[in-house]
C-alpha cells in the first residue's frame, strides 16, 4: 500500500475533528463511571437496574440505526455531528440540575441514557461517514489510528481523573464535565471549513428519484449482508459485543459490592489497564503491514477475549493485578481490531453508501449489546451471583473468532483500492484476497 503523500496532521480540518473528539472522549470517561455510580451509590439500584441502565442506553442502536443510516446519506454530516453533541450536552446537564433540586430518580437516568444513546446513533453513523470526506482514502488507517490514540489516552487517564473527581464533587456534579465536553466538541466541529459534498435528499447518486426510507434501508442491508467480508466482520464483532456486554453490565456492581473497591480504585484500574489500548493504537498499522489485514484481525480477537477470564479469576483479597492485566490484554485487542476493520469498511464503500453501511453494521454489532447487558443482569439477579454473569460472558467471548476463520476475512492481505459504484450485492473483493 502506498504511504500517504502528506502528514495527516497538516490537514487543519482533521486536526479540528481530532481535537473535538479528544475533548469529548475525556468527558465521556467521567460519565461512564458517574452514571452507574449515581444509580449504585445514591439511588441504591439493584444489579438488574444497573444492567438495565446500560441496556436502555444501547437500545436505540436496535431501534434507530437502520433509518439513521438512510437519513445520514441524504443530509450533510457536519450539522448532524454538531446537533448530536449539543443534544447530549443538554440531556446530561439535566442530571446535576435534578440532583440539586432533590428530584433525581432512576427513571430520569433511564430517560437520559435513552436520549444520549439515540443521539449517539446519529452522531456515530455521521462521524464514521464524515471522516472519508475530511482525509484521503490512503490516510484512513492513519486517521482512525490517531483518533483511536486519543480515545485510548482518554480511557487511560479519564477513569483515574473521573474517579478522583467523583470522590471530590460527587457523581452527579462530575457529569457536568461530560456535558461541557460535548459543547466544546461541537464548537471545534463547527470550525471545520473543508467542503462536504451536498447530497440531494430527493435523488440518489445516479440522479434517479430516491425510493422510500424503507427501500434505502434495505439497500444498506443488502450491501452489507451481500458482502462476504462484511458479513464475517459483523458476525465476529456482534458476538464479541454480546458476550462482553454480559461481563461489563455487572462489572461495576461486582467491583463495588463483591470486591469492595472504591470509585478511585476502579478509575485507577481502568486507567492502568487501558495502557494496552494505547499500545494497540500505536501498533495497529504496523501489525497489519507485517501480518496482513486478515491475520491481524484474527490474532487480535483470539488473543484479546481470554483477558475477560482474568476478571472472573481475580481474588477478592487483592484483585488489582488480575483486573489491570485484563484491561491491558482486552484493550490492546479491541483497538487493533477496530482500527483495521473500520478502515477496511470505509475504504471499500462508496461515499453514497457510507451512512447506510455504517448504520447497518452498527445495528448488527451494537444491537447485540442491550441483549447481552439485560441477560447479564438477569443471570446476576436470578442466581444472586454477580460473578456468574461475568464467567459466562468471558467463556462465550472465546467463540467470537470463529466467523473470521470460516469466511474469507482471514485471507485479506491489504486494504483494497476504493470502489466507485455500489453493486447490488455489495463490493466484490475477490481480486484482493485468495478465495
Amino acid at each position: 500500500m502506498t504511504p500517504p503523500t502528506a502528514s495527516i496532521v497538516r490537514n487543519p480540518d482533521f486536526v479540528r475533528l481530532w481535537t473535538a473528539q479528544t475533548i469529548s472522549q475525556f468527558g465521556t470517561q467521567v460519565s461512564l463511571l458517574a452514571l452507574p455510580l449515581v444509580a449504585i451509590s445514591l439511588l441504591r439500584a439493584s444489579a438488574f437496574e444497573v444492567a438495565l441502565l446500560g441496556t436502555v442506553e444501547f437500545l436505540p442502536f436496535i431501534l434507530f440505526s437502520l433509518p439513521a443510516g438512510a437519513w445520514v446519506d441524504r443530509l450533510r454530516r457536519r450539522p448532524i455531528l454538531i446537533l448530536g453533541d449539543l443534544g447530549r450536552a443538554l440531556a446530561l446537564g439535566s442530571i446535576p440540575v435534578a440532583f440539586g433540586l432533590g428530584a433525581l430518580t432512576i427513571w430520569q437516568l433511564f430517560v437520559v441514557a435513552f436520549v444520549v444513546g439515540t443521539l449517539t446513533v446519529f452522531f456515530d453513523v455521521a462521524y464514521q461517514s464524515y471522516l472519508p470526506a475530511v482525509v484521503e482514502r490512503d490516510q484512513l488507517v492513519d486517521g482512525n489510528g490517531k483518533l483511536e490514540i486519543s480515545r485510548t489516552i482518554a480511557q487511560t487517564a479519564g477513569p483515574t481523573l473521573g474517579g478522583g473527581l467523583i470522590g471530590l464533587v460527587t457523581a452527579p456534579l462530575a457529569i457536568l464535565v461530560d456535558s461541557a465536553s460535548y459543547v466544546f466538541s461541537a464548537l471545534f466541529v463547527l470550525l471545520i471549513r473543508g467542503p462536504e459534498p451536498t447530497p440531494y435528499p430527493r435523488v440518489d447518486e445516479h440522479g434517479r428519484a430516491r425510493g422510500g426510507l424503507r427501500q434505502e434501508v434495505m439497500q444498506g442491508l443488502r450491501y452489507v449482508l451481500g458482502n462476504r467480508y462484511l458479513r464475517g466482520i459483523a458476525a465476529c464483532t456482534g458476538t464479541t459485543n454480546f458476550f462482553t456486554s454480559m461481563v461489563f453490565a455487572t462489572y461495576l456492581v461486582y467491583a463495588v459490592r463483591e470486591l469492595g473497591m472504591t470509585a478511585a480504585q476502579i478509575g485507577l484500574v481502568f486507567g492502568l489497564g487501558n495502557i494496552g489500548a494505547i499500545v494497540g493504537a500505536l501498533s495497529a498499522d504496523r501489525l497489519r503491514r507485517r501480518l496482513g489485514l486478515g491475520p491481524t484481525l484474527v490474532w487480535a480477537i483470539f488473543l484479546g477475549t481470554p483477558g475477560l477470564l482474568l476478571i472472573a479469576l481475580a481474588p477478592r483479597a487483592f484483585p488489582f493485578p488480575f483486573l489491570i492485566a485484563s484491561g491491558l490484554l482486552f484493550g490492546w485487542s479491541v483497538v487493533v481490531y477496530n482500527i483495521n476493520q473500520v478502515s477496511f469498511r470505509q475504504a471499500i464503500t462508496p461515499a453514497t453508501m457510507q451512512g447506510r453501511m455504517h448504520a447497518t453494521m452498527r445495528f448488527i454489532v451494537w444491537g447485540t449489546m442491550p441483549v447481552g447487558s439485560i441477560l447479564g443482569g438477569i443471570i446476576a439477579t436470578a442466581s444472586n451471583d454477580v460473578g456468574l454473569a461475568i464467567r459466562i460472558g468471558a467463556i462465550g467471548s472465546l467463540f467470537a473468532v470463529i466467523p473470521l476463520l470460516v469466511t474469507p476475512v482471514r485471507t485479506l492481505r491489504e486494504i483494497p483500492a476504493p470502489v466507485d459504484e455500489v453493486p447490488a450485492s455489495g463490493a466484490d473483493l475477490s481480486g484482493t484476497a485468495a478465495s
